[in-house]
């Protein structure tokens, strides 16, 4: 108890001090505006046209990007490998932006990579000779590789919302995202081994660390197996699962809300802390934690939060600016 008085009373002088070491204490009253899902009919978002993607406000600080090529069943064609790369590098210069939802139009998420339409690149490559044909597909490979790296690059939150198949670059996309919501019709395919290869742009490489069991990832990829909900929630690869489309994509959104309403300079330096940590040693994450902290401690954002705490006040009733 004397601890959390002291704690208090620092935080109060803190308050009452003159702001200093990049600290400013706005006078206004914090808003009581709460940042919830929006119900209005979803517009399209500015700077966003697309011929394979939809991009929709979903409420206040909240972007909806939809695979929309309902009729091919979301098939990844050209023109999505190149303008997925577009949409999230918009998204993370986007200071508007803080929560992102991906789904699927149509009936399901997506059947995977469009052989009809990407045959040319893949299976009549440029070049003269064997090391010409190799340069080039290895450049087209690793251009691919972005299309899903830039999801776990960008710095704020991905929520992927999987309803019907999410098949072969469908599990790339997904494991790339922060957040796997699915509905009970969902399915999961490693599939690129029933077309002969071995698959290239993520999935090998994340999956193992988001379900963390080597084994069933090599059972999956091995055998392009489905993977049904029930199982990719007791796996791991989701953290719910919803009876349907319309609940799922609800639940979605206000999981985005939520997200949305913390301080942005929290929320993405935890998205970078994160990843980092994932990919290297204890030590050197915490050191690299410290070094990023170093800087963020000093937003106003802590200010802003500790008042309102200590003023029993809704913390979603914060007015956070723009990162």
């Amino acid at each position: 108890m004397a601890v959390s008085r002291a704690v208090r009373d620092l935080w109060l002088r803190r308050l009452a001090a003159p702001t200093q070491r990049g600290f400013h204490l706005s006078p206004r009253p914090l808003s009581s505006s709460a940042h919830q899902a929006s119900k209005a009919a979803p517009s399209e978002a500015s700077d966003h046209s697309y011929e394979s993607l939809q991009v929709t406000s979903a409420g206040t600080h909240v972007l909806h990007v939809q695979l929309n090529r309902p009729d091919k069943r979301n098939a990844m064609n050209k023109a999505f490998w190149r303008e997925m790369v577009e949409c999230f590098n918009k998204i993370a210069r986007d200071s508007n932006c803080r929560a992102v939802v991906v789904s699927g139009a149509g009936k399901m998420f997506t059947s995977g990579i469009d052989l009809m339409d990407m045959a040319s690149e893949l299976l009549q490559p440029e070049g003269d000779d064997v090391a010409r044909i190799s340069w080039y597909l290895r450049d087209l490979i690793t251009q691919y590789q972005k299309t899903f790296t830039v999801i776990e690059k960008c710095p704020k939150p991905v929520i992927a919302a999987i309803h019907g198949g999410c098949i072969g670059g469908g599990v790339d996309l997904i494991t790339a995202c922060d957040i796997r919501y699915c509905a009970q019709d969902a399915f999961f395919q490693v599939k690129e081994v029933d077309i002969g290869l071995a698959a290239d742009v993520g999935t090998l490489q994340r999956l193992p660390k988001v379900i963390g069991n080597q084994s069933l990832v090599n059972e999956l990829a091995f055998t392009a197996r489905k993977m049904m909900a029930d199982e990719a929630l007791s796996s791991g690869l989701v953290s719910r699962v919803f009876s349907d489309k319309e609940a799922m994509l609800d639940a979605a959104f206000t999981l985005a809300a939520e997200v949305s309403s913390k301080s942005p300079v929290a929320v993405q330096s935890t998205k970078v802390n994160l990843l980092y940590s994932r990919d290297h040693p204890v030590d050197m994450a915490l050191d690299y934690v410290a070094s990023w902290n170093m800087s963020m401690l000093q937003t106003q954002d802590i200010v802003k939060s500790v008042q309102a705490a200590m003023e029993k006040k809704d913390l979603k009733s914060i007015t956070f600016s723009k990162l």
